[in-house]
């Protein structure tokens, strides 16, 4: 059992999207439920997502000078070596004032120096990989860290096999009990239990084909009947709010970013998604009826092995980037009219969920501190 009663110094490293940030939020949080006098340091890149959405969850955070290669040539690209010795020359003083009793990371630019920096330094560390696919920064990683903490199987082709523990991905706790808060979502949401609702999420960033295809489908959805929850990112906004007015008072309801996951799967009768990690841990834990549409701009197409792990399951439905704008509209409307299917999804879905992916995590990193 985790000893309850020494307050630990840990640092979390990583970040750039929600699907690294919210898992390491998870862990925090975890963390802090064993010993709320446990010290939690957050080491991200400046300019990135992580420097808002961590201090908004209570934890201090300190931002590197790093960014990703990108793969065409550009001045990033020239100064990537300097960014690369800048960032592992700071991690080594952050290592130096915080004294930490361990590392994670978590993947994203930031994880990288800060690992690297922390393992040199022989500090107990773990990566904590959300795909089923790795990324080439926790592949290069791996081979110094102590342990590597995964969502999904068969990762030895990744990781080295004794290092890996199959833990799933660490999830916010309120979408673990988002389907006691039906009522309160609703009202939250301005919706009524008298309409199905559908929920279109894109990843936090959001995603340029999904909010195409619901743009040119709105027209379906209200004449269906069915209540609209949009998230769509910052740049397809403002082309959604316009759209929303045009179907005032029908239940379309566009946001940037919805801070209130739980809610919104506790609203929803059936999700379209990316098949980004974290997405799919939370549809799991929230039993969601899910349309998959997998982003074709990642590594390796790593979110359509996402997805066919839960196609293969049942658990999911998947419609391709390139046929999204045909097909999605259709087949969320065909999935919100076939209760049945939605209830089999729905099983299947729950059946894959690992609620107790943050308390492993966790269990895993305080044995490497003992």
């Amino acid at each position: 059992m985790p000893d309850k009663t020494r307050p630990y110094r840990i640092i979390i490293s990583g970040g750039g999207t929600g699907g690294h940030i919210y898992p390491a939020v998870a862990i925090a949080n975890q963390l802090k439920a064993l010993n709320p006098e446990t010290e939690i340091l957050f080491v991200g890149a400046k300019g990135r997502m992580e420097m808002t959405r961590v201090p908004e969850a209570g934890y201090k955070i300190v931002g590197l000078w790093i960014s990703g290669l990108q793969r065409r040539l550009t001045l990033d690209n020239l100064s990537f070596p300097l960014k690369v010795l800048s960032s592992v020359r700071a991690s080594h003083q952050i290592i130096k004032e915080f004294k930490p009793d361990a590392v994670v990371g978590v993947g994203g630019y930031a994880s990288g120096p800060l690992l690297y920096a922390a393992t040199a330094r022989k500090i107990p560390s773990l990566i904590q990989e959300q795909n089923s696919y790795a990324g080439i920064t926790n592949k290069l990683l791996a081979k110094r860290v102590s342990k590597v903490c995964v969502a999904y199987p068969n990762m030895e082709a990744f990781f080295p096999a004794e290092k890996l523990v199959l833990t799933g991905n660490p999830v916010r706790n309120d979408i673990m009990d988002s389907h006691t808060k039906r009522q309160e979502a609703l009202e939250h949401f301005g919706l009524t239990a008298a309409h199905k609702t559908i929920l279109v999420i894109g990843g936090s960033l959001g995603a340029r084909t999904i909010n195409q295809s619901i743009a040119a489908g709105l027209a379906e959805i209200a004449a269906a009947g069915y209540q609209l929850i949009w998230q769509t990112g910052k740049s397809f906004f403002p082309e959604a709010q316009e759209a929303e007015k045009q179907y005032a008072g029908k239940g379309i309801k566009a946001f940037e970013f919805i801070k209130r996951m739980d809610l919104a799967y506790a609203a929803a009768d059936v999700v379209i998604s990316r098949a980004g990690a974290l997405s799919i841990s939370e549809l799991c834990l929230a039993a969601k009826p899910a349309i998959l549409v997998p982003s074709p701009n990642v590594a390796e197409d790593h979110q359509t092995k996402n997805a066919m792990a839960l196609v293969q399951q049942e658990a999911a439905l998947l419609v391709r980037d390139a046929e999204a704008k045909a097909e999605v509209v259709k087949a969320a409307l065909q999935l919100a009219a076939n209760e049945k299917e939605q209830q089999r999804l729905s099983i299947n879905i729950q059946k894959l969920a690992r609620p107790n992916a943050a308390a492993d995590i966790v269990k895993e990193l305080i044995s490497l501190i003992k």
